[in-house]
């Protein structure tokens, strides 16, 4: 016996519009399982379902994709220059030699790292319009029903037991019908009209519940991060006032120094290395550097 197919399983799984569908155990078997008048009732053919497994990866080595090209552009420099300075216990001389490196890096490199910055804003960037387009993505995937599926699942759990439609049966239902092709006794193509059931799509419909609230929560972040990074470039005050956080130990005078001298490339490395350093280690760095670019020994 031979299969004739138009999909990879040998099926078509469909389902008719669930609304309108009757009682379930009643009226019908389950929810858009019903007898059917072909080329009048409208039928929607499920597919998807097959390769759920497969998007998913590729969805997630597209996330991937900032992170390796920060990793690539970054090249460790962070790294580099912390020079084991993180440690709170530490060599006086080697602390010494470290911090004057430091600030020999800064005042060689000044005005020269704003590319450095951008490149990782360009990230912050690529970060949203990554969320953004997967949830596009997502919609076209499951046939338009994404952009709502969160949101239908949480109000179909409000509704009233005999008056709502499950959303997760719509979407990827457990049970549909099939239509099974073979080859006759004269080699006739015959039709043959049965049941499927889905067992996978009892997960599936679980992981994008899932994935609805989590994107939601992603746009929302990534969203109020380049509002904050844009608040950075343009507000030379508010970078005065993060480093002041930053370096609580510090006087106002050498931060407003430091804020003074150095471009938002200077700012974003040593923010970046007032992450990395021990606070008091940090309050060293920030007053030798303040005494260097304003041309004073350091002692």
């Amino acid at each position: 016996m031979i299969l004739l197919n138009n999909t990879p399983f040998g099926i078509n799984s469909r389902i008719l519009p669930i609304t309108d569908g009757g009682r379930i155990g009643q009226d019908v078997i389950q929810p858009g399982v019903a007898s059917h008048v072909e080329g009048e009732d409208q039928i929607k053919y499920h597919k998807y379902y097959q390769w759920v497994c497969f998007v998913l990866f590729f969805q997630a080595m597209l996330f991937y994709v900032p992170r390796y090209l920060w990793k690539s552009w970054e090249g460790g420099r962070i790294k580099m220059l912390v020079l084991d300075l993180n440690c709170p216990v530490i060599n006086e001389d080697c602390k010494q030699e470290r911090k004057k490196l430091l600030v020999e890096y800064f005042t060689t490199n000044l005005h020269t790292q704003n590319f450095y910055a951008i490149r990782f804003f360009i990230c912050e960037v690529l970060n949203f319009v990554n969320v953004v387009l997967q949830i596009y993505f997502m919609d076209y995937f499951l046939e338009g029903e994404f952009s709502t599926y969160g949101s239908d699942v949480l109000s179909f759990t409000n509704m009233e037991p005999e008056n709502r439609e499950d959303p997760m049966a719509r979407v990827f239902p457990k049970v549909t019908k099939c239509t099974f092709r073979k080859y006759g006794p004269s080699g006739t193509i015959q039709k043959f009209d049965g049941l499927c059931v889905l067992p996978l799509n009892i997960v599936n419909e679980k992981i994008y519940v899932f994935l609805w609230f989590w994107f939601i929560l992603l746009t929302i972040i990534t969203a109020l991060s380049l509002v904050y990074r844009v608040a950075v470039i343009m507000g030379p005050q508010l970078r005065v006032y993060l480093l002041r956080i930053r370096s609580r130990l510090s006087s106002q005078e050498q931060i407003e120094t430091i804020a003074r001298k150095c471009q938002i490339g200077d700012w974003f490395v040593l923010y970046q290395l007032g992450r990395n350093i021990d606070p008091l280690i940090f309050k060293e760095l920030v007053s030798d550097l303040a005494k260097k670019l304003e041309g004073k020994d350091i002692v």
